[in-house]
Order: C-alpha cells, then structure tokens, then sequence
C-alpha cells in the first residue's frame, strides 16, 4: 500500500544516521501516518518533506565494513559538506560528506580484509545471498523508488523500471553468472597419459564503481552484485546527487548476508575518483558517465596497471522507413526521445526520416509529445477536475544542466535548424524554481549542427531528412559514437541490411531502447566506450575474474621422464 512507503523510508534514513526513537518502528509508523494522512495524498508526503526541507533525515554517512561510517572530516563543515538537491523544486534535502583519504583508505582496507575470507566462500553460497538480496530488492521497491525520484527527478513509474532492470542483473548472479564463472578442461593432452590442462577462474580482489545520477539503482546493480558474486570485494562511489539508492541498497545486501566490508559506499567528488584511480589495492574500475570523466579515469587506472571499463555518452539514431508502423513508431520514438527527460545514455536524440512520406509525419509527432505532461515525478496531474495521470517528464538534474540544454537548442536554431516544438521556459506551477525543459523538436538539423554534436542529455530530439536507407545508415555510421541504434521497418530484408551494414553496439528492431537483457553483455561500441570488455553477461564475469591455467603430471602408470632442456611438446 501506497501508505507504507513513506514511513518505510524515513525509518531507513533515521537508522542510516543512526537516529534513535523513543517507539518502536510500528509505532513510529503510525504516528506519521496519523498526522500526515489527514492532509496529504500518500504519494506528496516526501513532496511536503522536500519543500519543508527537513534535513535532519537525510544526512548520509559512508558505508564502511558493514555499518554507517561518519566521515573523519566534519559533515556539517561547509567545505565538505555535499549537498543534494531535489531537482523539481530545487531544495537541499541531504547532504553527504567529501570523503578524506582516511575514510577511503578505511574503505579499501575494510575490503581488503574482507577478501580475504570471502574469496573462499563457495560461490553457490554467494550466489544464495544474492538470491535473498534480489528479494529484498523487490521487496523494498517503492522505497527505492521514492528516494530515486526525490534526487534524480524521473517519474516513479520510469524510477521503479530503473529498479527493475537492475533487479535483473542480481537475478542472474544465482544462474547464468555461476555458469559462465567455470573454467575448462582437457584431459590427457600427451600420449604418456596422466597430464591434463584446466583452467578457472579467480576473483580479482578489491574492484571499485564509479557511477552516473541518471540511474541510481540500475548502475551500481550492474556492477557490484557479479563482482561480489565471484568473489570480489567491492567500492562504490554512487554520484553525490542521487546517493540515497546506493545506500538503501548497501543496507538491504548486509541484510540479505553479505558480510561486513564485502560492500563498501563511498561518497565525494574528484578526490574520491583520483583515490580509486591510484589506490593500489584497487584492481579494476566499473565506470559509466560522460565522456571527459570517463577517458580520464581510462587513462589514470590503466596507467597504474588496473583494468577499467568506461562506459561513455552516445548520441543514439533512430531510421524511420515509410513502411513502417506510424502509429507504432511515433510513440515509440516520443517515448525514447523524452521520457527521463532526454537523461538516459540509451535515448534516441536522432530521428532519421527516409523518404518523402515519413517527413509528412511530424504534425504527428509533435502531436504525441505534445500530449506528455512535465512535472514532479512524485506527483499526479489533475486536469479538468476529474482527469487524474501520471506526469510523464520529470525534471533535469541541475539548473546548469537545464541551462545548457536551453542555450544547444538556441544555437540549433541560430545555425538553421527549424525548431517544430520548443521545450525551453517552461513553468510547473508550484514549481517554478524546478529544472523543466518541455519536448523539442528540431528539423532541418544537419551533422555540423550544435544540436547534433552535443550530446545534450535533456529532451530534444534532432530530425533529418535522407532518400535512402543507405545514407541513414552512412549518417549513422559517421557519428563518433556506437551505443545504440533502432530501425522502424515492416520490411525484414531492409531490418537484416541495417543490422548488418550499421557500425552500432546495440541495435533494436522496431524497439526504440535496445538495452540487451543481463544474460547478454551490454555492448556499445566505438566512442561510446574506453576498454573492451563490457558490463554484465558473461563479459561482466569475464572482467571481474582473472584466468589462471594448470598444466598437471599425475602419472599413475610410472613415469619415464619429467622433462628435459628443450621445450615440452606434448607428444
């Protein structure tokens, strides 16, 4: 029930700071209820929070070797202080600390120490408490996804599929990640008999993530559960604008069993990044982000002998073919190209119309983002007193963010792009102060247009205009990037042409967001990553687990001979 969400969280954040209650959580419980009820709808009680600015809730702490860990440095110190921000109104509603050397250090040496047992548990003993983890993930979802909303800005709706597809993830590390973590054998490899080559694979030790704001639960999801599923140790730093999803999750894994320093939560900014990058004892960085951060932290680890994977930004082109299913496809395309307001490394921000008759479409599509409605992702619209929805688009993360948005597309339109729909200056009332940019449709973009070779991460969609298939493929190839890619077709011949012929790490077939399912590997390409081993699937395993190789004598018929000077042929 929608009634218990809130109460739920609140504890959560009040035991996080280590907070204590004179009654007891059901008690607590009910007396929030019974003073909240009477003049609050059950999805506005955290809204109310927000704009009361209780802070007190909501001051983070490391999580460090299985508990809060209070940061050596003073949270309440304005220089280390990191305050986080309810996108839709703009308000503090919690703070994190700017980690010191010695909280990362004790984080490290907290998994170090960890690794050191847990590398030996029997993996199908991991794999169990990632069975109860996944549980409780979906157990504790509508919390999860409250906290999402609060910082990031996304739509419940669009936050629980966050949680969803990350839940996905955790669901593979008791099957598919087990599997694909065996090595191989061969047996009798010499006419002599008793000599036999295998291998397997090892954990690689004390592994570290670096994660983005645009998905709080699905990013650290990729990472963290497979590595520690294989036997790794692990250091996240969640983004300092959308850190409580990181935390609950951290708090529900120790609860599932994982042991104290198995899992450890970091908070800050480029210190805490150059530490990961430097440390030692660190062996391999999951990244994902934007472009200048992520070829930074390629660069710092791979230079000091660790393993990193980056995945960067991507600027994703959709091709539109007049056979194509209209109705279908202007939907699918308003969705991909707005919904989490353009904030998503997977949205389309390119729409390829071949032919004549598709560019007769855009009354339509301007018609169907018309239709979406911009506001609080934590709350519903009313509209003629009696109309009652959900808002599809919710805020962008920051006013920088917004702004910068705003200026690509005055610039789209100074260098002769056709603006169809304008998002910018849109006003949410009663919350005015919030980071809104409405739909935006720009036609007539070209390849050298500021629209087209930023990526902007907000909600506008960049349309061109081609005669064949061939060229919105060559447009598509010509792009630095390789995330994703979709083609709108009911022709299979022109699907099987695009697929093979387009130089995309990910491409859907009249789907519009083609992100594989967690039993593949997650494979974007060109300048879309840095490194050459991609997330989850079997390439996850693969890069959070080092092979090690044995070549073993054990003759039972006698040995004639162990081995001379020359080199061992295997006869």
């Amino acid at each position: 029930r929608d009634d218990r969400i809130i109460p739920n969280l609140i504890i959560f954040i009040l035991l996080q700071n280590n907070i204590t209650t004179t009654s007891t959580p059901k008690m607590f419980t009910a007396n929030l209820m019974q003073r909240t009820r009477a003049n609050h709808h059950p999805r506005r009680i955290l809204a109310c929070k927000i704009q009361n600015n209780f802070q007190n809730y909501t001051t983070y702490s490391n999580w460090i070797n299985g508990t809060s860990s209070s940061s050596t440095a003073s949270t309440t110190s304005s220089s280390n202080a990191i305050e986080v921000t309810n996108p839709a109104t703009n308000q503090v509603i919690a703070t994190v600390p700017e980690s010191t050397q010695e909280d990362l250090q004790y984080a490290v040496d907290s998994a170090a120490k960890a690794f050191e047992t847990w590398q030996y548990v029997p993996i199908q003993q991991r794999a169990r408490t990632m069975s109860k983890f996944a549980h409780l993930i979906s157990k504790h979802e509508n919390e999860l996804a409250q906290l999402i909303t609060a910082e990031n800005g996304k739509t419940l709706a669009d936050a629980k599929g966050d949680i969803i597809r990350g839940l996905e993830v955790v669901e593979t590390c008791t099957s598919s990640v087990v599997s694909s973590a065996m090595g191989e054998t061969l047996p009798n490899i010499a006419h002599a008999g008793g000599m036999d080559c295998y291998s397997y694979k090892q954990p690689l030790g004390v592994v570290a993530g670096i994660c983005p704001f645009n998905f709080p639960a699905m990013i650290p999801l990729w990472m963290f559960p497979i590595a520690c599923t294989v036997g790794n140790t692990f250091v996240l730093k969640p983004s300092e604008k959308t850190p409580g999803a990181a935390m609950l999750l951290a708090h529900l894994a120790h609860d599932a069993g994982l042991p104290d320093g198995v899992l450890n939560v970091v908070h800050g900014t480029d210190n805490a990044v150059n530490f990961i990058c430097d440390a030692p004892e660190v062996q391999a960085i999951s990244f994902v982000g934007g472009d200048v951060a992520g070829r930074y932290i390629h660069q710092r680890g791979t230079s000091r002998g660790k393993r990193v994977q980056a995945n960067l930004g991507a600027k994703n082109h959709a091709t539109i073919l007049p056979d194509a299913d209209k109705a279908a496809t202007i939907q699918a395309i308003a969705g991909a190209a707005f919904g989490a307001a353009g904030q998503r490394c997977m949205a389309i921000s390119v729409a390829i119309f071949v032919g004549e008759e598709t560019q007769k479409w855009m009354p339509d599509l301007i018609h169907e983002a018309q239709k979406l409605t911009v506001g609080n992702g934590l709350e519903d619209i009313t509209n003629n007193g009696d109309d009652t929805r959900s808002v599809d688009i919710g805020p962008l993360i920051t006013p920088e963010a917004k702004q910068r948005c705003e200026d690509i597309i005055t610039q789209s339109v100074e260098q002769g792009a056709v603006l169809e729909l304008d998002g910018r200056g849109i006003t949410v009332q009663g919350y005015e102060d919030g980071n809104f940019v409405g739909p935006t449709i720009l036609s007539n973009v070209t390849v050298d247009n500021a629209a087209y070779t930023n990526e902007i991460f907000g909600p506008v969609l960049s349309c061109i205009a081609v005669d064949s298939l061939e060229e919105a493929i060559a447009i598509t190839n010509s792009n630095p990037y390789g995330n994703g890619c979709g083609v709108f077709t009911a022709s299979g011949a022109s699907a099987r042409k695009f697929q093979h012929e387009v130089k995309v790490g990910q491409v859907g077939i009249n789907v519009p967001i083609p992100v594989p399912l967690p039993y593949f590997s997650f494979t974007g390409s060109r300048g879309s990553i840095c490194g050459d081993v991609h997330f989850y699937g079997k390439q996850g395993v693969q890069f959070y687990t080092q092979t090690k190789t044995v070549t073993s004598n054990w003759q039972y018929s006698g040995a004639s001979s162990l081995g001379g000077v020359t080199m061992p042929t295997m006869k």
